[in-house]
């Protein structure tokens, strides 16, 4: 049962977060997630949805919006197919992503906040 992965904008993303009905999951590598993410948003690398879906999202019908960097990033695909794979009812997709984020003044979390965002990522 294949589903068509829907879009979301950045303004729809700010909209949500705002009415705090929606989760957010970042599907970069986790070092990029600790540096920095978008406001709200759990960790969920493609390698651990398997994993950590139940636990970060018990609730199959909650409103998800997958990201990653910008729109060149496979990794927010590859995790919002395995959600709905899984199946969750209601997984969007945000394609600008963190880059976008970044570009138009919005907060991000994490222990680098103030830096930019940025796809790539170093080995400790």
């Amino acid at each position: 049962m294949a589903n068509a992965l829907e879009s979301v904008t950045r303004e729809q993303v700010e909209n949500m977060i705002e009415r705090g009905d929606v989760v957010l999951v970042d599907a970069l590598p986790t070092i990029s997630y600790a540096a920095t993410h978008l406001p709200g948003a759990v960790s969920m690398p493609p390698e651990t949805v398997d994993e950590r879906a139940d636990r970060r999202i018990p609730n199959r019908r909650t409103d998800v919006v997958v990201y990653c960097a910008n729109p060149t990033c496979d990794s927010s695909h590859m995790v919002a197919q395995r959600l709905i794979e899984l199946g969750y009812l209601s997984v969007r997709h945000y394609a600008g992503g963190k880059d976008e984020w970044t570009a138009a003044g919005l907060p991000l979390e994490g222990g680098r906040a103030s830096a930019p965002a940025t796809g790539e990522t170093t080995t400790p």
